[in-house]
């Protein structure tokens, strides 16, 4: 993993969520913005999830890719909750791999998410593998407000309490 991330709601860390960033500065993490739960909602309603009204994603995950960022082959797993995870592309286009829940291997599909593609996986895909193997440099449109590079936006539902 090559990219830098900032958290919304819980801080992430390998294998663990904490509402405290206690590996960067130890600050306490920013809430979840209400627009973003709408977002998401929104997203779950255009990829035909009959519950989408209900989805109520309490963190976010921003990483941020440069030129020669990767993202290695992993299951989105830290999470109790097994509710849809909803991304959001913004600048540079990623080539992304989606694969099967049982390993890294084939079967997988590599596909571009480009700037504003909205990509959501859950049901039995919610495990799936999946990672971001190269950057397309300067493909980013001109005014998605990035010079260089991609943010990925990635909101879940945590199923943590305090």
């Amino acid at each position: 993993m090559s990219v830098r991330t900032v958290c919304l709601g819980w801080h992430w860390r390998p294998y663990r969520y904490s509402r405290d960033a206690v590996d960067v500065n130890g600050r306490r993490v920013l809430g979840f913005p209400d627009w973003m739960v709408r977002l998401g909602r929104q997203a779950l309603t255009a990829a035909g999830d009959p519950s989408a009204e209900r989805y109520t994603p309490d963190t976010a995950l921003v990483n941020y890719y440069d030129a020669g960022a990767r993202m290695g082959m992993h299951q989105d797993r830290d999470e109790v909750s097994r509710e849809p995870v909803v991304s959001l592309s913004i600048g540079d286009t990623a080539r992304f791999r989606f694969g099967n829940t049982e390993n890294r291997s084939r079967p997988y599909r590599d596909f571009d998410l480009e700037s504003g593609d909205l990509f959501v996986f859950g049901g039995p895909l919610r495990l799936a593998y999946h990672g971001v193997q190269r950057i397309h440099p300067g493909t980013a449109p001109d005014d998605c407000g990035l010079a260089a590079g991609r943010i990925n936006i990635t909101m879940r539902v945590t199923g943590l309490s305090e």
